[in-house]
């Protein structure tokens, strides 16, 4: 599967990066990710359909401040974490309604919370 972006009001969901153009590895150190591959594993789950997960960004500068994680458990549902960098709780929050609903009438899984 291609990933897909969402528009969750004043925050927009996107696909990790790490190009050219927007890098998300260095608000991800700041999240306790240093894993160098982190981000070409992310989009190879997509492909493979085994997580999804998205950058929760700023519209403006599409800069990463939360992560939005989702695994299909084959069962019907998918579980769903995230985390937020500090002062970011909020879009954290609006991401993970937006997530949901997604997950639901998207996917046709029920989501679960880790």
């Amino acid at each position: 599967m291609e990933p897909i972006e969402i528009n969750a009001g004043a925050w927009y969901l996107r696909a990790l990066r790490a190009d050219d153009r927007i890098d998300d590895r260095p608000a991800l150190t700041e999240g306790g990710v240093t894993d160098p591959d982190y981000v070409a594993r992310r989009s190879a789950a997509w492909a493979e359909e085994t997580h999804f997960s998205w950058a929760v960004c700023e519209p403006t500068t599409a800069e990463l401040v939360a992560e939005i994680g989702v695994t299909p458990a084959g069962d019907g549902t998918a579980s769903i974490t995230g985390w937020a960098r500090p002062g970011y709780q909020p879009a954290l929050e609006a991401g993970l309604t937006s997530v949901r609903r997604f997950i639901e009438s998207g996917l046709g899984l029920r989501p679960v919370s880790s």
